[in-house]
């Protein structure tokens, strides 16, 4: 069997913003790693800076990620250039994967990563909403795209196949003007006002409202993918362990199902009893070990 049937014989694997377990997320060497696992494909989120760069960040915000604080939106390219978005995860960059100072990415300096890979390799683009510049964000990307050398009719970008995601609806809505149908992912997960609480620090009051603004893109996420409208499906792992009927529904309607964040070795394992076509995960190395027993060719 060779590579290529390989690959076609089980669940494509793409890197969440990079072997994201082994270097900082979105940055260079983690998406460099993620070439040298085999990964055939990689996932990013996307902001605008304010002189509308799109950079490569998955928070609205620096504190997490990077030596910095404040909203992304806030600052220009430049600035951002001059923080350090890779020293918080402790892991030591080997020098074939650049300087500390050359971890932070912008979406053209991905592409030129992609692009030198030497073989075709997915690209799965993030569009995170709520954003301060709205739909422009879709436009921006679409324009750096374009400026890139993108096919809107195929979405091939040189040996990148390049594909759209987002939690809003209306940014699905949005980009399904322009990109085949069979590019762009509605993603949805269940909503837990506890965890959003947490992960955003809101206060009840804020935290409830805000979940229940996200149930209803869920309902209208759903909606999109019962009536075909996306080509691809996006649940994540938790939404695909408590609803396999819609997981199944969608699959077989001809959604292509592209499930996140997996990780665990069950979770593996159920992605691909279910007929899940890519899989996102932190550590492609790991996942790309595990399916492969299940495409060897019987002796």
């Amino acid at each position: 069997m060779t590579t290529d049937e390989s690959a076609a014989a089980r669940p494509q694997v793409y890197a969440h913003r990079g072997s994201s377990r082994a270097f900082a997320e979105h940055t260079r060497a983690a998406y460099l790693q993620a070439i040298a696992d085999g990964a055939d494909g990689v996932e990013c989120d996307v902001h605008l800076t304010r002189d509308q760069h799109v950079v490569l960040l998955h928070d609205a915000t620096l504190d997490r990620t990077s030596d910095g604080t404040g909203q992304v939106a806030d600052r220009t390219l430049a600035e951002l250039r001059r923080l350090d978005f890779s020293s918080w995860k402790g892991a030591r960059i080997p020098e074939a994967y650049g300087a500390r100072s050359e971890q932070f990415l912008t979406l053209p300096e991905l592409l030129d990563i992609l692009r030198a890979a030497g073989r075709r390799i997915g690209l799965a683009i993030e569009l995170k909403h709520p954003s301060p510049y709205q739909l422009r964000l879709e436009d921006r990307v679409l324009e750096v795209l374009r400026n890139e050398g993108w096919d809107p009719a195929t979405s091939m970008l040189a040996n990148i196949r390049v594909s759209f995601m987002s939690f809003s609806p209306d940014a699905v809505k949005h980009l399904l003007q322009t990109v085949p149908t069979e590019a762009v992912c509605q993603l949805v997960d269940d909503v837990k006002v506890a965890d959003i609480r947490e992960e955003l620090r809101l206060g009840v009051v804020t935290g409830s409202a805000l979940a229940n603004v996200m149930r209803a893109a869920r309902s209208e996420g759903e909606r999109i993918l019962d009536a075909a409208e996306a080509g691809i499906a996006g649940p994540g792992i938790g939404y695909v362990r408590a609803h396999p009927q819609a997981v199944r529904r969608w699959r077989g309607s001809g959604r292509r199902l592209r499930v996140w964040t997996v990780d665990a070795e069950a979770d593996v394992e159920r992605c691909r009893e279910l007929g899940v076509h890519e899989i996102t995960t932190n550590c492609p190395a790991q996942v790309l070990s595990q399916l492969m027993p299940h495409t060897q060719t019987p002796r």
